[in-house]
């Protein structure tokens, strides 16, 4: 019936958690319904890394399915604690897609909307047919400097947590089962396991690195961090694949270089994407986009996505200007260490400014920072946005300029200078 493919449409069967696999979708908490942002999808996967709930690919754990049975997760940031049940069912409706029909809801109502692309597009398509190519890259840079500041980062800052299980004992008495007492140990691996896993490959295939290169960097890390893969083989993958990238990020920018792919251009109908039902309420309803309604990231009403929207549907210089789609099936530049999805395009009008098509970044400062350094995350998000501006400032031949900007008014300053 409608219900049925409803919750086909919505929740085609993943095999994996992701952020893609987070962002749009809607569960119901308590009497109310919650659509997840990018933001909080993002939110929500860090959480599952953090705490072991899945691999390095996003396939599920054990350590996950035990929390689940016994009802013990690990605490949320209060940024996605009210929305927990959510992320937790949803993550459950991987191995569980019985738990998908409570989600689904009413089968009478429309649950999703498109939001095609309108009239506004006719003025969109000169700059979208420059840049709708996708790119390849080639880089070339020093293997040995990446092996031993691997070496280095790894011996220096890999942490990896024990497994553990937790004993609970009781009486059950008809139905009911009282707990007595609990007891929570620590696994002993040591001992060895019937589980197979094959460690180079695994991070090679994460690093995208190859197994010789990858072979040498875990046999120049101590003994005592190498043993750390017996306590726990997943999160040592995990981490040391995020250590290795993160080196990566560090050395590929400067020596990357970009050539038009085989494939064939991007198709405007990436941008038809539809959407949950009531996330339309929470959507800029737009005059000067090529589509009616702008899906912003931030939770804020006032936050700088859509301040930016807001500004650029006011402003006398911009003719029209684009939202882009991301993830796999969206808008994106391949780099050495991820795919990179800018935010927007923008068409302005001839002779009001320095540069009439633009690709921008929007960020709410131009550094984030933690305890006075940049994060892990920050550190690949820049060397993307790095890639992007070599691509677009210094590789690409189609007149389109490219820069992270906190603001509308940042974006004008910016532009005079590039």
């Amino acid at each position: 019936g409608l219900q049925s493919e409803i919750k086909s449409d919505l929740y085609e069967r993943p095999t994996k958690a992701s952020v893609d696999y987070f962002s749009g979708k809607t569960v119901k908490i308590g009497e109310e319904t919650h659509t997840f942002t990018v933001a909080e999808a993002t939110a929500a996967y860090i959480y599952l890394d953090n705490n072991g709930y899945v691999t390095f690919d996003g396939e599920i754990t054990d350590k996950y399915r035990a929390a689940a049975e016994s009802g013990s997760f690990a605490p949320m940031r209060p940024e996605i604690a009210p929305y927990a049940k959510g992320v937790h069912k949803l993550v459950q409706a991987i191995f569980d897609p019985s738990i998908l029909d409570e989600m689904a809801g009413n089968g009478h109502e429309t649950k999703v909307k498109d939001n095609p692309l309108n009239e506004n597009w006719k003025d969109f398509r000169e700059l979208w047919e420059r840049i709708n190519k996708r790119y390849a890259y080639t880089v070339e840079f020093d293997s040995e400097e990446l092996i031993k500041k691997s070496i280095d980062a790894i011996n220096s800052e890999l942490r990896v947590a024990r497994l553990t299980y937790t004993l609970t004992k009781g009486e059950q008495t008809g139905t009911d089962f009282n707990v007595e007492s609990t007891e929570t140990k620590k696994l002993d691996r040591s001992q060895g396991s019937s589980v197979e896993y094959d460690l180079i490959g695994k991070i090679a295939e994460g690093t995208t690195l190859t197994r010789r290169t990858v072979a040498t960097i875990l046999s120049g890390i101590s003994r005592e961090k190498l043993w750390l893969f017996r306590e726990n083989p997943e999160e040592f993958i995990a981490k040391v694949v995020g250590l290795i990238n993160r080196q990566k990020a560090s050395v590929v920018v400067e020596h990357i270089t970009y050539t038009p792919s085989a494939e064939e251009p991007y198709s405007q109908d990436i941008f038809n994407m539809s959407r949950a039902s009531d996330e339309y309420a929470k959507a800029f309803k737009a005059k000067h986009a090529i589509q009616d309604y702008v899906f912003t990231d931030g939770t804020a009403a006032d936050s700088v996505e859509r301040r930016f929207a807001k500004d650029l549907d006011t402003a006398k210089e911009v003719v029209v200007y684009a939202k882009l789609p991301r993830g796999p099936r969206g808008f994106y530049i391949p780099t050495p260490v991820g795919n990179y999805s800018p935010d927007w395009a923008i068409s302005f009008k001839k002779g009001t400014v320095k540069h009439i098509f633009f690709i921008a970044e929007t960020k709410g400062s131009m550094k984030s920072t933690k305890f006075g350094e940049m994060t892990r995350t920050d550190e690949i998000e820049e060397a993307k946005i790095s890639c992007a501006k070599k691509l677009f400032n210094e590789i690409s031949t189609s007149g389109v300029k490219y820069h992270e900007v906190t603001s509308y008014q940042n974006l004008l300053e910016v532009m005079e200078t590039l």
